[in-house]
């Protein structure tokens, strides 16, 4: 707009001012091109012959300018007031009275500008309405009769409007003022039913505009927004939008794939196959490929054709993995069902073998090579019974029992139970760091189990050079849940990176002897209790076992 440029300023927080505001810009626009328009006209006609009754072209340069810099205050002014109606008010009366001036002296009842009282009806009804166009039509209509008056009862005023012959018929001075009056109430009649029609008309067209903006908000939300990777493609088979989980699952930048052919950014999202849902193997852009289920639709715009798509996508990486989690509950729930019936199988002739091979021991010699023999046989006989027992737990874990339990006793009574073992000396040691009165929610037997797994596996660790075993206990607070968190380090060589992600696997070891079990009974009952296990190396050397219990 014009004015935004001479007097910008906020926008109102009345929708109501704001309209009202513009239209008072907007009618001193055209009341300076009106003037303009004026000021031109003048002058050609004073460089003509013409039987018309126009002031010197000084009067109306003076007119004009004085008009001119009404409408300049006026404009700046609107910058400060906050009463818009009043001010619109003020504007129209001004033009009344400036109109009338103009149709005094430039003839009255012959006045070629009579028709200029036009644009302050107009201009009522833009900024007023009903209201503002009657009332300006009433005061131009008096206006008018006190011109026709003037001239009529005060003949001598003629003579300042250089040379006009008066009225000298009141018959002839109420035909002007009727037809004159008439005129301006119709033009008023007209303008406010236009004017109320167009502003209803721009309330609706805001109110939809508004609407749309909404709703073009809430789709951009959704669009953003959703777990779902969203990609359309035009006609021409280029990407066209790319949403932010289309971003995370592919690992792209919207930058980077805007306008690209889909087959080429992506050439494993084929349009050829027959499966409703299909799934494919998506390389990401580091490289990485992850399972990605896709489909696609066409886009039936106006104006598109047929190769105009949309396709969704989801990473199906965390379902594959509940899957393989499925899957192995479902192959460790078969193997616990047969290993329950060979368990019994092999404890029975493993415990006959172990009681015979003591009974034998006695009856030879310490230093004999018969007396060593008998000692790996019941060396053997106790490890096959250990690992039976912890293949039985592991394919059948026990739902837990929870109850409060005192930390420090569970971690005294697991250190007993390590340090009389036959695998214990002095090389190694344990340290505790546990607050007193320091409370866990858990199943005891359970708890023991997974601690003593962790210390048994901190002291092979630490078989070739001994050390220290460290336990520690506190209490945390994650995402607002309050959980006992434990932790298990020892001084060995630590776990090599690439077996970080396999150590809690089952049947997984990197001991020749060992049975790759211990850890996955940990995290089994860990996950039991609701609670996690995880695995990092210290800096100085050796490795921690942590895992957390929640409170209730």
């Amino acid at each position: 707009m014009i004015f935004d440029k001479i007097c910008p300023a906020s926008r109102a927080a009345s929708s109501v001012d704001y309209y009202l505001k513009n239209q008072i810009l907007w009618i001193l626009f055209l009341r300076v091109v009106v003037l303009t328009i004026l000021l031109g006209i003048t002058i050609l006609l004073q460089t003509k012959e013409h039987e018309i009754i126009i002031p010197p072209v000084r009067y109306i340069a003076y007119f004009t300018v004085g008009t001119y810099l009404f409408t300049i205050f006026s404009a700046f002014f609107l910058r400060v007031i906050t009463c818009y109606r009043s001010f619109a008010y003020l504007q129209i009366i001004t033009d009344c009275l400036l109109t009338s001036c103009l149709v005094f002296f430039t003839g009255g009842s012959q006045s070629i500008f009579t028709i200029i009282y036009f644009f302050p009806i107009i201009s009522s009804a833009i900024l007023l309405f009903r209201r503002g166009a009657l009332l300006l039509a009433a005061l131009t209509t008096f206006s008018y009769a006190a011109i026709l008056g003037a001239e009529f009862l005060l003949p001598d005023l003629a003579l300042l409007r250089l040379g006009i012959t008066p009225l000298n018929s009141i018959h002839v001075a109420m035909h002007y003022f009727s037809i004159r009056g008439l005129t301006f109430f119709l033009v008023a009649a007209l303008s406010f039913i236009l004017s109320e029609r167009l502003h209803r008309a721009e309330a609706e067209l805001s109110k939809t505009s508004q609407d749309l903006d909404r709703l073009a908000l809430l789709y951009k939300q959704i669009f953003d927004d959703i777990a779902t990777g969203i990609i359309t493609v035009d006609s021409q088979g280029r990407i066209s939008s790319f949403n932010r989980s289309a971003g995370i699952i592919t690992g792209y930048a919207a930058i980077d794939v805007l306008g690209r052919k889909i087959d080429q950014a992506f050439p494993e999202l084929s349009i050829s196959t027959d499966s409703i849902r299909p799934m494919t193997y998506l390389q990401k852009k580091r490289g990485e490929k992850i399972p990605v289920g896709y489909s696609w639709t066409r886009l039936n715009m106006p104006g598109d054709s047929e190769n105009a798509r949309v396709y969704t996508m989801q990473d199906l990486s965390v379902i594959k993995k509940m899957e393989e989690k499925v899957r192995q509950a479902e192959k460790m729930a078969a193997i616990g069902e047969m290993a329950a019936g060979i368990a019994h199988e092999f404890r029975n002739p493993l415990a006959a073998i172990s009681g015979a091979a003591q009974v034998l021991e006695n009856d030879f010699e310490p230093a004999t090579s018969s007396r060593s023999l008998m000692n790996i046989i019941i060396r053997e006989c106790d490890r096959l019974e250990e690992t039976i027992s912890q293949f039985l737990e592991f394919s059948k874990p026990a739902t837990p029992e929870k109850s409060w339990l005192s930390i420090a006793g569970i971690v005294q009574e697991s250190c007993d139970l390590l340090t009389r073992g036959r695998n214990w000396d002095q090389r190694f040691a344990v340290k505790t760091i546990i607050p007193e009165n320091l409370d866990c929610w858990a199943d005891a037997r359970q708890v023991k189990q997974v601690i003593l797994n962790l210390m048994e596996n901190a002291r092979n660790a630490m078989e070739q050079t001994g050390g220290a075993i460290t336990i520690s206990a506190s209490e945390i607070s994650e995402d607002g849940q309050e959980k006992t968190l434990l932790q298990v380090a020892d001084n060995g060589p630590g776990i090599a990176e690439k077996f970080m992600d396999q150590i809690f696997e089952p049947f997984f070891t990197t001991r020749e002897n060992g049975t790759g079990l211990g850890l996955a009974i940990v995290r089994q009952l860990v996950d039991s209790h609701g609670g996690q296990v995880w695995l990092e190396n210290k800096k100085e050397g050796g490795a921690v076992f942590s895992f957390t219990l929640p409170l209730p």
